[in-house]
């Protein structure tokens, strides 16, 4: 049945009078938006507790005692990032400052070796789908435009069978290729706003590492220095 100005098309309608390209481009895009809010859900939950986590310890590392941490440590609590760096830190020291013939810098330079390498175990870890949202973030428009522009050729290639052109017969090819587009949006947006908040939320925690294992350098430098 043609379709007129005056008829009242829904969305499902013109979904489902979109071509198999135009479809297929709107499936892949709601599987990424899909994907995406899942990932989104997820990293906020990980990286929200991560936080609290570093708090916790920074507050018991610079006020709290360095005995409990230590005790801790051994009976094998779980901890967070920060928490795991500082006993890759810890453990290097234990095997090295009471060995003899190595020096005080080489033990230093040892502990801070294993707490890099901890720490970028734990950022690899928090960082991981981050490039997901990204990708999504940047494809998904031109993937919708993709299917716009195919629906809208589409559209005029129907023209040449057409006796009397009238935008009755382009505007629900077009209706449907523009929604392609605004699925497109619909995955990017989210993606790209949880992107850049993640990424700031993560750089943050990756000053606040540096800035601790700096600390317990000096601190182990000062242990050397008293033995």
């Amino acid at each position: 049945m043609e379709l007129s100005l005056t008829q009242d098309v829904s969305m499902i309608e013109l979904v489902a009078q979109a071509s198999w390209v135009v479809k297929l481009v709107m499936l892949i895009l709601l599987a990424a938006s899909v994907a995406s809010w899942w990932i989104i859900f997820v990293k906020f939950q990980v990286i929200r507790r991560e936080i609290q986590l570093t708090r916790k310890f920074e507050r018991e590392f610079r006020v709290g005692s360095y005995d409990d941490l230590v005790k801790r440590m051994r009976d094998g609590v779980p901890a967070g990032s920060m928490e795991t760096v500082f006993r890759a830190g810890y453990k290097e020291w234990s095997k090295l400052h009471r060995q003899s013939g190595v020096s005080a810098a080489s033990t230093i330079e040892s502990v801070r070796r294993a707490m890099r390498a901890a720490y970028q175990t734990e950022m690899d870890s928090l960082e991981a789908n981050l490039p997901f949202l990204a990708t999504v973030g940047s494809v998904s428009p031109y993937v919708g435009l993709f299917g716009t522009v195919w629906g809208i050729m589409n559209s005029f290639r129907g023209l040449s069978n057409v006796a009397q052109t009238t935008l009755a017969h382009v505007a629900p090819g077009i209706a449907e290729a523009l929604i392609a587009t605004a699925i497109g949006l619909f995955a990017a947006i989210p993606a790209v706003i949880a992107y850049n908040r993640f990424t700031y939320d993560l750089d943050r925690l990756a000053s606040r590492f540096d800035v601790f294992m700096e600390e317990f350098s000096n601190l182990l430098q000062r242990e050397i220095h008293r033995a």
